[in-house]
């Protein structure tokens, strides 16, 4: 017997999902409300369904609106490919591609928010729900929501492409909820993928979020959720990973790209966790743990700053200079512990000029402990073949590469200010490394071998 709770998009009575797979959804929430009216028919009544998204290419042109619980949008391949891959590639040359365009169950954006408007107005799908209970067991699954282009932001930048800025959402979750889950998506070319307030047991995993304006944001406020296993990256104006107010959060085993401002941004976050993950940036600013962010610990990351190799990118920077710290912490009783750190950068591009980079900055706060951190900090290898440097993937592969005619570079390893006290810092860096007043801080240096 066929579910009547099981819905294919390409089979639906209202609309043509070629055209506006929004109006078909849309329309598939209606029908799913008007059977499913009665909240206790046999200890159920509600069950929600699924919606299911063949392979292909749909438009949206109407928002989807969610305001059930138990539904799940389910397609056949999250399709990713990197867009701006193609748009700092000579048109010329796109007739010899095997493919142009993301792929799998592709959902293209055709709406987007204008200024002045709330930045809702420009999201794919927008899941609001007001009263009791939260809404609950939202899922988005198995498909790619591709914003197309970005637009010219008026700053200069050359190449429209590169902006970041366009106006489009992906998943916008504008009310408390409990439960959702985002696994195995692709999202491309927004300027903002996922945005969720007020998020209780969040689920977000597997996903492939980047070439977004930023790509996962959890404001307002939230508690007992993971961002793990994704592979992720953000343009140079926002953020990988954002998260406000929330307790409770694991961010893990994630493999976070460059270029994104910031890797993980935590704002008022308390007993958290980010480990196991490896984090590559452009620049400072890597992990930032900000206002008054508290007990929470960074463990067991590989960090990798290095400059921006490819050309078309080079202009861009997040504005901040290499006395931010790879790390920066402005909190009390945090834990950083048994992270690798690699520096790898050409003095002229330290700014400001003839400085120590700052690997972890301690800016305000007490009682932080920092322990069996290993830093790495050297000049960039020379000699690059060539033909190593023929495109993004390439060049971006051999700068990850190690070279043997590198050179020590030196960096502070840990710089704690004047108004942080009571901090403990461990084998994190030599005697000359680690900046801080030891009569109000407790230190231990990591042992020099002899030479």
């Amino acid at each position: 017997m066929a579910s009547k709770n099981y819905y294919n998009v390409t089979e639906w009575k209202v609309g043509d999902p070629y055209k506006d797979i929004g109006e078909v959804i849309n329309s598939i929430i209606a029908d799913i409300k008007s059977r499913q009216s009665e909240t206790d028919v046999n200890d159920g009544g509600k069950p929600g369904a699924l919606i299911y998204i063949p392979a292909g290419d749909y438009h949206l042109v109407t928002q989807v609106v969610i305001d059930i619980s138990y539904l799940k949008i389910m397609g056949s391949g999250h399709g990713f490919t990197s867009s701006s891959i193609r748009f700092n590639t000579p048109e010329s040359e796109w007739k010899d591609w095997h493919e142009l365009w993301p792929g799998g169950s592709r959902i293209i954006v055709d709406i987007s928010s204008k200024p002045g408007e709330e930045e809702q107005m420009g999201a794919a799908f927008y899941i609001k729900r007001n009263g009791n209970p939260r809404i609950s067991s939202v899922e988005f699954s198995d498909f790619c929501i591709d914003g197309l282009h970005f637009m010219d932001d008026g700053l200069g930048e050359p190449n429209p492409e590169n902006t970041y800025t366009n106006g489009k959402t992906g998943i916008y979750i504008a009310s408390a909820q409990d439960s959702f889950r985002v696994t195995g998506m692709g999202m491309v070319y927004l300027e903002h993928g996922i945005v969720i307030y007020d998020a209780d047991a969040l689920d977000i995993h597997d996903n492939f979020i980047a070439e977004c304006g930023n790509c996962i944001e959890l404001r307002g406020s939230g508690q007992a959720s993971k961002v793990t296993d994704n592979l992720i990256g953000a343009g140079y104006k926002g953020y990988s990973i954002y998260a406000q107010n929330f307790g409770g959060l694991l961010v893990a085993a994630n493999n976070i790209f460059p270029r994104g401002a910031s890797s993980v941004y935590f704002s008022g976050v308390t007993r958290s966790i980010i480990t196991s993950n490896r984090l590559h940036s452009f620049y400072p600013g890597m992990v930032v743990l900000e206002e008054n962010s508290s007990e929470n610990m960074v463990s067991s990351n590989h960090f990798l700053r290095t400059r921006e190799p490819w050309p078309p990118m080079q202009a861009h920077n997040n504005g901040l200079d290499d006395l931010y710290g790879i790390v920066y912490i402005s909190g009390s009783n945090n834990s950083v512990i048994a992270n690798h750190f690699s520096e790898i950068i050409d003095r002229q591009y330290i700014v400001p000029e003839g400085v120590m980079p700052v690997i972890i900055h301690i800016v305000s706060g007490d009682g932080n402990y920092i322990s069996d951190n290993h830093i790495v900090a050297t000049t960039e290898s020379s000699g690059v073949p060539a033909d190593m440097i023929s495109s993004c993937f390439s060049t971006q592969v051999a700068n990850l590469m190690v070279g043997e005619k590198s050179e020590t570079l030196g960096v502070v390893t840990v710089m704690v200010e004047q108004g942080s006290v009571r901090n403990t810092i461990l084998d994190s860096g030599t005697e000359y490394q680690v900046e801080m007043n030891k009569s109000l801080n407790a230190f231990r240096a990591t042992p020099v071998p002899a030479m």
